[in-house]
């Protein structure tokens, strides 16, 4: 079973502030036990000393047969039986216990009478300044990684914040706003060096001025081709017109009329591309709007509504729209097309082999098509194109069990452009 990490848990900021932390932990424990080791050697040592001198002076007593001094004596009750043990076979030996509710140094020796003589050293004042001292790493440890922690986790968020701005901005490129920059002040500044997120975000910036040129550039070709082929295809038509009726003047003129459709819907494009497109807003039954789209289409289109609803909208641009998604349903699809309103929402569904899957998940583009089809890719272009400047939601995907659906969400009134 696979554990379901949280999504927070993936932010930079976490990341570096879970490295800090470990990294400072780690730090402060090799640290806090090495001065801890030499501190309770250096203590123990000086104890462990005095212990055996007095031992030494006990020792001299003792084989003198005068008194022996407080703290020593022979056997003493309190003395550690491996201590004694050690003492017993002849051999000088140190050791910390508790002795009458305080830790106390003992040093043994050897005495007469497998017994061992013994003198005992109060290790209370070391033994409190060993605790101490593991108290002060403790908090000066603890203080020293939350002042880390919060420092590097500061440093961490202007950089991620940077991060963040970039990524939206970003966002608003692949959305189409391709005005959006970062412009971060640290690649205005020439003698400033630039960090990595300030590299970033001149390549992005510079990215999106090279994109923004190049389409505004395609979009003047566009319209100046559609501009100039005008005047020559209406002489064209003119002439069409005047040729003797027969196959070859049908021919002509049905890629004359081909030509003609192409310029306009350049022209359409191009116009759509300048984001200027006014609305002419009025109240239409969606229902009886959509009826007047397929008797204009001249197609055996199947209509059911379900739910009719009265809109705010472009009456002209919708029904665009909505003719622009019938056509391609059945110059690209197979019958039978249905077209479905529910409420605001107008679906054309057809039973073909579905869109092709860059369009399901890129959108239409223009002058694209795949699988043989027929066509420059410009129908669902401008219907998109169109639905934007409605301020509606149109989606294409695929059926299950097969066929295209086209999907056309219209605002609710409060909301139109």
């Amino acid at each position: 079973m696979r554990v379901t990490v949280p999504r927070w848990t993936g932010t930079l900021a976490v990341k570096a502030a879970t490295f800090i932390t470990v990294m400072c932990c780690a730090l402060a424990a090799l640290l806090g036990i090495l001065v801890h080791v030499s501190v309770t050697n250096q203590t123990v040592g000086q104890a462990r000393g005095l212990a055996l001198s007095r031992l030494q002076d006990a020792t001299e007593a003792y084989e003198a047969g005068d008194a022996l001094l407080p703290g020593a004596g022979v056997d003493p009750q309190g003395l550690p039986a491996r201590l004694r043990a050690l003492a017993v076979a002849g051999r000088r030996g140190t050791m910390v216990s508790s002795h009458r509710g305080r830790p106390t140094m003992w040093a043994a020796g050897p005495a007469e009478g497998r017994r061992a003589l013994a003198v005992e050293v109060d290790y209370s004042q070391q033994s409190g300044t060993i605790a101490g001292l593991d108290h002060s790493i403790l908090w000066s440890s603890g203080l020293a990684i939350g002042a880390t922690v919060l420092v590097g986790a500061f440093a961490v968020t202007r950089v991620t914040r940077r991060l963040h701005g970039t990524a939206r901005v970003a966002r608003r490129i692949s959305a189409g706003d391709l005005d959006a920059r970062v412009n971060d002040p640290r690649t205005k500044d020439p003698t400033r060096p630039l960090d990595e997120v300030a590299v970033v975000a001149a390549a992005l910036d510079t990215m999106a001025s090279s994109l923004q040129s190049k389409l505004l550039s395609e979009q003047r070709f566009t319209a100046d081709v559609a501009h100039e082929l005008r005047t020559p295809l209406t002489g064209l038509h003119a002439a069409a017109e005047l040729l003797p009726p027969g196959r070859p003047t049908e021919l002509v003129r049905d890629r004359v009329a081909a030509l003609r459709t192409l310029t306009e819907d350049l022209l359409e494009i191009s116009r759509l591309d300048t984001g200027r497109e006014q609305l002419d807003v009025d109240t239409e039954e969606l229902g009886a709007l959509t009826l007047r789209v397929v008797r204009a289409s001249g197609t055996d289109t199947e209509v059911r509504i379900v739910r009719d609803a009265r809109v705010e909208t472009d009456r002209r641009r919708l029904e665009r729209v909505l003719g622009n998604l019938v056509a391609n349903a059945h110059k690209h699809g197979r019958a039978p097309v249905v077209l479905t309103v529910n409420g605001p929402v107008v679906t054309v569904r057809d039973h073909g082999d579905g869109y092709p899957g860059y369009l399901v998940a890129h959108g239409p583009q223009r002058f694209r098509t795949e699988g043989g089809a027929k066509g420059h890719g410009l129908g669902l272009t401008i219907a998109l194109g169109q639905a934007e400047v409605l301020g509606a939601r149109l989606v294409f995907r695929n059926a299950v069990e097969g066929g295209a659906v086209a999907t056309l969400s219209l605002p609710p009134a409060e909301e139109r452009p």
